[in-house]
């Protein structure tokens, strides 16, 4: 219902060819796409299925990293059970293809373009059911006039958001020599929240020629406003950015390397560690990388980061998700949720209210006190990193008296970590024995 009235409303208003419309959800086969299209749909989603397609047997366990067959599991005994080929795929798509065209020959149509928007080839089914009998669909079969080319929208060239930040950085003969030199240079610029996925093509230029960690110089850069969405996405090593003010949802998105501090102005009025400085969904995918938060963010935060680093002083619901690497320290209150999905990486929560191990999803992590040297290292060392590169004052507070504070602190430890330093006591204490050097005197035989 959603396509349908999408398109009648752009129709209406002389504004269809300005946008390209997908449908998805539940996607089966071809007649689905067939009706899709005669709603006006453009482009069509095929999620479940194509998971069917390439070995999925919907087990419903991907959260728990136990997916019998490999597709949703970090377990390598697990992965090594996947059975999919992309000719599986290939081969479905093939038969959906072939559905679409003998629907369309069938209604005497030479392609999709020709269906798209005619909702007259809808008709309500005729039911007896008591349930449905009253219901008019009639809005869903009514076709609303001459709605453009649907391939002449989908071959449109994207629009631009005309300069951006990236322009300006990427232009600056300074940046351009330290990228080609790996040498270092320290800029200072101006960002505001149109400047959606900030540095993602200063990362490309460094990461082309050195990868994602390769890059021996620095690019320092000092920003000074409200970052948009995607903020620092994709960053790759050697870039190091401090934004001082706020940035929008994704901050870190993908990124690889690097390192990212966000700040409130000096002169900000409130707390910073009651204050949201960033949105929701931040270190989405990342595998790399550093991020230090002197505020709050959203939720979501660090949904799915793999192996970055990140202290925050608060979180909204579902910290961590579907983590499975890296260390989050959050350094105040976290909302419901906590670590649902969560299957690798490390997290540190301070609990001042004694309520926090109520908000976590024990369905895969344990919770913990800090009960080894190397875990009590970790936490220590991070926030240090904290307090030094953003001033928090929370930070210098629980510092100030980290033999009474390290005690408020929770450890989330998923099955992945268990056996780790940080999380096993009897492995920590072997570590220390085979690094430890011998004081026994080594005995030598006297010979004749």
């Amino acid at each position: 219902m959603g396509v349908a009235e999408t398109h009648q409303v752009l129709v209406r208003n002389e504004l269809r060819e300005r946008v390209v419309l997908r449908a998805d959800g539940g996607f089966r086969s071809g007649r689905d796409v067939l009706v899709a299209a005669a709603l006006g749909a453009d482009e069509y989603g095929f999620g479940t299925v194509a998971m069917i397609a390439t070995g999925c047997i919907m087990a419903r366990v991907c959260h728990t990293n136990n997916c019998p067959v490999g597709v949703a599991s970090q377990r390598e005994e697990l992965r090594a059970r996947f059975p999919g080929a992309p000719a599986d795929l290939v081969n479905f798509f093939h038969f959906v293809a072939e559905e679409v065209r003998q629907g369309l020959a069938q209604l005497g149509l030479r392609s999709l373009d020709e269906l798209v928007g005619r909702a007259d080839y809808l008709h309500q089914r005729d039911t007896s059911l008591a349930k449905t009998g009253g219901l008019d669909l009639s809005f869903l079969t009514t076709y609303v006039g001459e709605s453009g080319t649907s391939s002449v929208r989908l071959a449109a060239p994207t629009h631009t958001n005309g300069p951006v930040l990236d322009d300006e950085i990427l232009a600056d003969k300074d940046i351009q020599e330290a990228i080609r030199t790996q040498g270092t240079v320290n800029k200072s610029y101006d960002i505001v929240n149109v400047d959606r996925a900030a540095l993602g093509r200063l990362a490309g230029a460094v990461a082309k020629p050195y990868g994602d960690n390769g890059f021996k110089g620095a690019v320092n850069l000092k920003l000074t406003g409200s970052g948009g969405q995607s903020f620092g996405v994709f960053l790759a090593g050697g870039i190091n950015v401090h934004l001082t003010g706020e940035a929008n949802d994704y901050v870190g998105k993908g990124m690889a390397g690097g390192e990212i501090i966000i700040t409130p102005p000096g002169n900000s009025p409130f707390a910073a560690e009651s204050a949201s400085l960033v949105g929701n969904t931040c270190l989405y995918g990342a595998t790399g990388g550093k991020l230090f938060v002197n505020g709050r963010a959203g939720e979501r935060f660090a949904v799915r980061n793999s192996r970055a680093d990140a202290v925050v002083e608060g979180t909204g619901d579902h910290c961590c998700e579907y983590m499975t690497g890296g260390c989050v320290v959050v350094l105040g209150t976290a909302g419901r949720n906590v670590a649902a999905g969560m299957t690798g990486g490390l997290g540190y929560f301070y609990d001042e209210e004694g309520d926090f191990p109520e908000k976590v999803n024990t369905e895969i992590v344990a919770i913990q006190r800090l009960v080894t040297p190397a875990a009590e290292q970790q936490l220590k060392s991070l926030i240090q990193q904290h307090a030094e590169k953003t001033g928090s004052a929370k930070a210098k507070a629980i510092l100030a008296d980290w033999s009474a504070a390290k005690g408020k602190f929770w450890q989330l430890v998923p099955p992945a970590e268990k056996n780790t330093p940080e999380a096993n006591p009897a492995v920590a204490v072997a570590d220390m024995a085979v690094s430890a050097p011998s004081s026994v005197p080594v005995q030598v035989a006297a010979t004749a």
